[in-house]
């Protein structure tokens, strides 16, 4: 008889995974990891339940969360990635050879072993990558204690469940400290939540919060079939907009970085439709923005 992992999707909507096998479970101080082989989409992640990524398509979310902001920097030569335990956001920021120096900082080092060990499609060597440091750390308290500048922070935590160990990522006071640590010229990715309509609010919040540190924020999803609904990123700077890209800019300077070849999913013409969002997200995203003030606090630590 098939097994079956239940996915929570939205409050009220779930959806059910074939599973031909359990690889590996474990329990670290901070979640539940497991690896399942399911029918659909080959091995998938799962931590306290919730699929993460799967084999066959964490290359969308990946690619759409790195490519897009490094590409509109003209030289990322230093990169802080907070979270990204699976080794992919790595890996991706790692194919831009002119990055010089990647310092991935990850709570949960338990899990960061658990993707060396198991994820090894996931992270292709990028752990071994001379240009990389893997730090175990709050992320947050790391980037406080340091006085280093990057020229891109790349932020792949969980989502900011209430007392959960990324909820202190998607705050102001975090999106100001990082703006700190940016060279002139620099750039922020997050990950940033479900598009999804039942859903929009969340990714509008982190949208507004991030508005109160950057005076350039720009929204953009990817559909990823493993999640089963679009997943939505944003990009912040003082100085740059990946989102005016056009499709032709984008295609030249995959090219001149030598990504193009590699690429699954991004591309310029994908660059166009990830930043051009239904009515329906727009609209919510402005009717977030409008209750921005200048004296009341959106997001607090």
């Amino acid at each position: 008889m098939t097994q079956q992992a239940t996915v929570d999707l939205w409050p009220g909507t779930q959806y059910r995974l074939n599973v031909k096998r359990e690889i590996v479970s474990k329990r670290t101080s901070f979640q539940e990891l497991a690896i399942h082989e399911t029918e659909t989409f080959g091995l998938a992640l799962f931590l306290d339940r919730k699929i993460q990524s799967a084999e066959s398509d964490e290359h969308i979310y990946h690619e759409s969360l790195v490519q897009p902001a490094l590409l509109a920097h003209p030289n990322p030569r230093t990169v802080f990635i907070a979270g990204g335990g699976e080794g992919a956001t790595l890996r991706e920021v790692l194919r831009f050879k002119s990055v010089e120096r990647a310092l991935m900082v990850d709570i949960d080092g338990e899990a960061v072993d658990f993707a060396r060990q198991h994820m090894a499609s996931w992270h292709r060597g990028a752990f071994d990558d001379p240009r990389a440091e893997i730090v175990i750390d709050d992320a947050r308290a790391a980037l406080e204690r340091s006085e280093e500048r990057f020229d891109a922070i790349v932020v792949d935590v969980t989502d900011p469940v209430s007392g959960g160990p990324s909820y202190r990522i998607f705050t102001e006071e975090f999106y100001r400290l990082a703006a700190a640590r940016l060279n002139p010229g620099g750039v922020m990715a997050v990950q940033s939540e479900s598009t999804a309509l039942p859903l929009i609010e969340g990714h509008a919040a982190v949208v507004k919060t991030q508005m109160t540190a950057f005076p350039i924020v720009r929204s953009y999803a990817a559909f990823v079939p493993a999640f089963g609904e679009p997943w939505g990123f944003t990009v912040a700077s003082n100085d740059l907009d990946p989102s005016a890209l056009t499709a032709d800019e984008v295609d030249r300077r995959l090219a001149e970085r030598g990504l193009a070849g590699g690429n699954r999913h991004y591309d310029g013409e994908t660059h166009r439709h990830m930043f051009a969002l239904p009515l329906g997200v727009r609209k919510a995203i402005a009717a977030q923005q409008q209750t921005i003030t200048d004296d009341r606090p959106l997001v607090v630590a």
